[in-house]
């Protein structure tokens, strides 16, 4: 997933949900399910003599591991996360260490002098304290390999059966090309070996396959019914709860995360309630260098930043003129 399972986080500071819907579900936020991948030669009569659609997901899950260890690419790119406080727009950087993101933006209105001088000064942070970047690498580190427990789970977790077949559109897979969609259900024999996992066992939704490049440009799965954690004692997600994440092409054949949304409510250690509403959109994505710096992504981040409140000012006056 090209560095996707280190970017996608989301935290919950809570037992229960720091395991299934922290960082890694929304970088990638489920990134968790954005590791299966397929499509077959255009037909109107789904070829299930030629191909079982479990073997194609168990196949692009080992190819889609692999592409995620190899971080073959790094990107600077804009994320607007929308949740019941309201919208956040940072511009984010991936670099080495860890990646660096700047607020730009809070409800679609630019930051004020203060606000951006506050930004800076937390970024300038990480470069004072080893101490800072290193918990913040060890962090993105726990999100990855969660997301990666999730994923090699996908081909036994989940059956799979042919589903028809759509063109790709602006932000899942590559637009105008075609897509193989798979439906999924629990898999009844799925043991899942710990917390991490038991979500999948209550979820139903379908896949949109990339075969020709192995990718999965969307998931979309729904809680079909309760699913518990630690007997019930530690807490449940109920049945309803929805999960999307869409995925595109970028340049020649990478591939970043376009949208993810999780909707969510339970119970945390029987009485606490859980209410969780999140969607978060990314654009403006480009390619940086693969060795890029967390130093070199603060300086760029703050050129973007820069030019972000020009624009932003600019547009205002326009706006002013036009009235």
């Amino acid at each position: 997933m090209q560095r996707l399972v280190c970017y996608h986080r989301l935290t919950i500071r809570m037992s229960l949900a720091s395991t299934l819907l922290g960082n890694a579900i929304c970088r990638g936020a489920i990134a968790i399910f954005l590791m299966a991948g397929a499509y077959l030669a255009q037909s109107s009569t789904p070829p299930t003599v030629r191909l079982d659609p479990g073997a194609l997901v168990r196949t692009a899950v080992e190819n889609e591991i692999k592409a995620s260890r190899d971080e073959n690419a790094h990107f600077l790119f804009r994320s607007t996360r929308t949740t019941s406080r309201g919208a956040v727009t940072k511009i984010m950087v991936q670099a080495k260490e860890a990646t660096a993101g700047i607020v730009v933006a809070y409800n679609g209105k630019p930051l004020t002098e203060q606000q951006r001088k506050d930004e800076r000064a937390r970024l300038e942070r990480f470069l004072t304290s080893p101490d800072e970047l290193e918990k913040k690498r060890r962090q993105e580190q726990v999100d990855a390999d969660r997301t990666l427990r999730i994923v090699r789970a996908l081909p036994d977790a989940f059956l799979y059966e042919y589903s028809g077949e759509q063109l790709g559109s602006p932000g899942v897979g590559k637009t105008g090309e075609p897509l193989l969609a798979l439906k999924f259900r629990p898999n009844p024999h799925y043991d899942p070996p710990s917390r991490v996992e038991q979500v999948l066992t209550g979820m139903e939704g379908t896949l949109l396959l990339d075969n020709h490049r192995n990718r999965l440009a969307s998931i979309e799965g729904t809680l079909v019914k309760e699913v518990g954690f630690g007997w019930g004692i530690l807490g449940h997600l109920d049945k309803g709860g929805h999960f999307l994440v869409q995925h595109q092409v970028i340049g020649d054949n990478n591939w970043f995360v376009s949208r993810t949304n999780v909707d969510v409510t339970g119970k945390i250690l029987l009485f606490k309630s859980l209410v969780f509403n999140m969607t978060e959109v990314f654009s403006d994505i480009k390619p940086v260098p693969r060795d890029i710096t967390f130093a070199q992504a603060i300086e760029m981040l703050k050129k973007e930043e820069a030019v972000f409140a020009n624009n932003s000012a600019a547009d205002a006056v326009k706006d002013a003129s036009a009235r």
